[in-house]
């Protein structure tokens, strides 16, 4: 059987190297710790704690602000210091509770839980949403509503995304490899809210220690299996990895359940084992800090809030030449004009390049080569898309299935002429969608 995977996509240098084979560090924090309200799609969360009060770790500093949204716990001990905007890593201001470390790490009491088998569906999402556990591979839908379809029975995959294919990024690689039997763990959990579906981890063949690692781990569950994925980007984007996977495709108005699929990702799945089986609210996750701009790369565990600096700092600092840092990866991450923002729930990675190399050319005009259309993974035709977007024509870019593009930046990584597709593409696809809410 051959690997499973997508038409399209590309094959970019992974830069994985740098720091797929350093072991996961803790790191503590050293300055005040800063919660962003809004670390998720959906309301903000609503603060329960004022100036002045002391908290404890793993206790609760804010609710949800609604069914679509998740509460924030504090990942230290100390005082809360302030309740004010504070910038996140996407260079936005959201409303943040700032807390200065005690240094004692105090420990609230855990969440009420029992063992598995006595939980019952309900008591089970309830742990999930009460953790605050949210999509913490970049998009941080609350997990809580993503398992809660309105036809359970009708899921037949929960699918672990073990791709991992944006490059440089090596923290869910180091997951795998250090902490599998979480990751299992996780995947009984969800499992028990489906009845009738079996659970997939679905892994590059580029990482074949974390294949055996998983092979090894579910050998005599009938209701997991591994599968193997062609090494290519973006076979980690939710729609394309539903179809290499079962074959079943998705567009922009549907979610994965309508297929009768769930998708998480490796660190928030290792989240749900820690809230379902320890009782431990979400309060951490595992960062690569990576590329030839920072000193020593590695992969971090550091608590939600810590100073993404303080990150850096303990990756051995910046070099000199570098040019630009950015929030995620390469292909879909955020540029940042500061270190001075918090690791928050979506915090994947941190990049550091001596080049900026989207700085370096001047984009030229199109040349009808036809590149960017085989690499899309949407079939679209972003050259066309893009002059439409440039022309502000929202009519026929929507007449193009414009808002279909998921802004993988496959077009503009293989554009001779250096045109920035996606930033076009992106700008033009927030607007319609924009204009559709409010029709």
């Amino acid at each position: 059987m051959g690997l499973l995977t997508f038409k399209g996509g590309i094959h970019p240098n992974d830069g994985k190297s740098l720091a797929k084979d350093k072991a996961i560090v803790e790191i503590l924090p050293k300055g005040d710790l800063v919660y962003p309200l809004s670390q998720h799609i959906g309301a903000p969360a609503s603060p329960i704690v004022k100036v002045g009060d002391q908290v404890l770790k793993g206790q609760k500093i804010a609710e949800a602000g609604g069914f679509v949204s998740a509460p924030v716990y504090s990942s230290v001990s100390g005082k809360v210091k302030a309740i004010a905007p504070n910038f996140t890593p996407t260079g936005g201001k959201v409303n943040s509770i700032v807390i200065e470390n005690d240094g004692e790490y105090t420990e609230a009491e855990k969440l009420a839980t029992k063992p598995l088998e006595e939980l019952t569906k309900e008591e089970i999402l309830n742990l999930i949403a009460d953790a605050g556990i949210v999509g913490m591979g970049g998009a941080g839908f609350p997990t809580r509503v993503k398992l809660s379809p309105k036809e359970p029975d009708k899921i037949d995959y929960v699918i672990a995304n073990c791709a991992e294919c944006e490059p440089y990024i090596t923290a869910d690689y180091r997951r795998m490899m250090e902490n599998p039997e979480e990751l299992v763990s996780g995947m009984k959990v969800i499992l028990r809210l489906f009845d009738n579906a079996k659970g997939v981890f679905a892994v590059e063949d580029n990482k074949p220690d974390c294949i055996a690692k998983l092979e090894e781990l579910t050998k005599g569950e009938p209701r997991m299996e591994v599968a193997k994925l062609m090494t290519k980007y973006p076979q980690g984007g939710e729609r394309q990895l539903i179809y290499a996977v079962t074959k079943r495709a998705i567009n922009s108005s549907m979610l994965p359940a309508d297929v009768g699929c769930v998708v998480d990702n490796v660190e928030t799945i290792i989240n749900i084992h820690h809230a379902v089986i320890n009782g431990r609210p979400s309060i951490e996750r595992v960062v690569t800090v990576s590329g030839d701009g920072v000193n020593e790369p590695g992969n971090f565990k550091v608590p939600f809030g810590i100073s993404q600096r303080e990150l850096v700092e303990a990756a051995g600092g910046l070099k000199e030449e570098t040019q630009k840092i950015i929030s995620g990866g390469p292909m879909m991450g955020f540029a940042m004009f500061t270190l001075d923002v918090p690791v928050t729930k979506t915090s994947s990675s941190i990049l550091c390049l001596t080049k900026d190399e989207v700085a370096m050319y001047e984009p030229g005009a199109c040349i009808n080569c036809g590149r960017c259309i085989e690499a899309c993974p949407s079939r679209l035709i972003p050259s066309r898309l893009a002059d439409y977007a440039e022309r502000h024509d929202e009519k026929a870019f929507e007449k193009e299935f414009g808002v279909e593009c998921m802004e993988c930046g496959s077009c503009s990584y293989v554009c001779p002429a250096r045109r920035q597709l996606k930033q076009a593409i992106g700008s033009m696809r927030k607007i319609a969608l924009a204009n559709r809410k409010k029709k």
